[in-house]
């Protein structure tokens, strides 16, 4: 069958489509014949070798999320059946020879039922953003109802899930995106205000659009850059949740101390079981309900992986980037 196959770590040019050995489902697991495959930045970190949530066994095929049919089941496999349309939402700690393959073979757990309205490609755009952005907001943030949520970086794939998800929760929605095609996706998944990355020049214009209280719940995806104005601008007793950051920053802790608030993190790797499986009975009741809708932004062929790895690590997609399999 064809897949991507990593033999050495590195950047994008490592990443070779090929001819690799037939999977086969053992006990316990699934085989999926695959549509689509989700890339995620985390994707991009195993490559080098140096991440430090996952560094795998030479030669490996990437990818933990996917969507397609169920082609074979090993013994004792109950949740699903030949036949059936699923996603696949692994974790690093669980078995899968990887999605970016024509099939898939990951423990039984990993894999859930797909509803019928939702497309493959959306189903791939489902297991790791779609658990970050439920973590981030409901087991970090313990969002409720009525509150004021920020996104400070709306436009990606994980971004429009927390958008969609804190509106059907209920909450006032501000979103950020830099580019003009972002801040539409973002208008899409249904932000009630959508602006520019907040910097210290523009505080009073985001404190103005809460009545100079600032947000309860900031979901921060380049800590690095912007903690600083996040504490500035987060309401008393606030929550600010970092999903994403690539490098150091100094910040004043007195911010913190004035406002009480309480700086988080969250990376998915580090969820107990009752978590993961908390959420995705609540991805898949929002994916039921048509309240989660996953909005794709690019899609490429299977063979042109690396061009997305590429698109990835510039920054430069916006909305999901998926691979569609043959």
């Amino acid at each position: 069958m064809k897949a991507i196959q990593v033999t050495e770590f590195g950047g994008p040019e490592k990443l070779v489509y090929t001819d690799v050995d037939e999977v086969t489902a053992g006990k316990g697991e699934v085989c999926v014949r695959l549509h689509a495959a989700g890339v995620n930045p985390s994707d991009t970190y195993t490559l080098t070798g140096t991440y430090a949530f996952s560094i795998p066994q030479l030669p490996y095929t990437p990818g933990l999320d996917g969507a397609g049919i169920v082609e074979a089941i090993g013994e004792e496999v109950t949740n699903v059946r030949v036949g059936d349309r699923v996603f696949i939402a692994s974790l690093m700690n669980g078995h899968s020879t990887g999605a970016f393959a024509q099939k898939v073979v990951c423990d039984a757990t990993s894999v859930h039922p797909l509803p019928e309205h939702v497309s493959f490609e959306q189903g791939a755009a489902l297991g790791v953003p779609a658990l970050t952005a439920y973590r981030a907001l409901f087991q970090r943030a313990y969002l409720k109802p009525g509150q004021t949520v920020l996104i400070h970086g709306a436009s990606g794939g994980v971004g429009l899930q927390v958008v969609q998800m804190a509106k059907s929760h209920g909450a006032r929605v501000i979103g950020t995106a830099s580019r003009h095609e972002g801040k539409k996706f973002v208008q899409q998944a249904g932000a009630d205000f959508v602006i520019d990355h907040v910097t210290e020049a523009t505080i009073e214009d985001v404190l103005a659009l809460t009545e100079g209280k600032g947000p309860d719940v900031i979901i921060e995806f380049l800590a690095n850059k912007n903690l600083e104005t996040d504490l500035k601008l987060i309401a008393s007793y606030g929550k600010i949740v970092i999903i994403g950051n690539r490098g150091s920053i100094e910040i004043n802790p007195r911010l913190a101390m004035q406002k009480e608030c309480d700086i988080l993190a969250t990376a998915l790797w580090n969820a107990p079981k009752d978590e993961y499986d908390q959420s995705i009975h609540g991805v898949i009741g929002m994916l039921t309900s048509g309240a989660l809708q996953p909005i794709i932004g690019t899609t490429l062929p299977l063979q042109q992986a690396t061009e997305g790895f590429e698109q990835i690590a510039k920054g430069s997609a916006n909305g999901k980037l998926v691979l569609k399999i043959d």
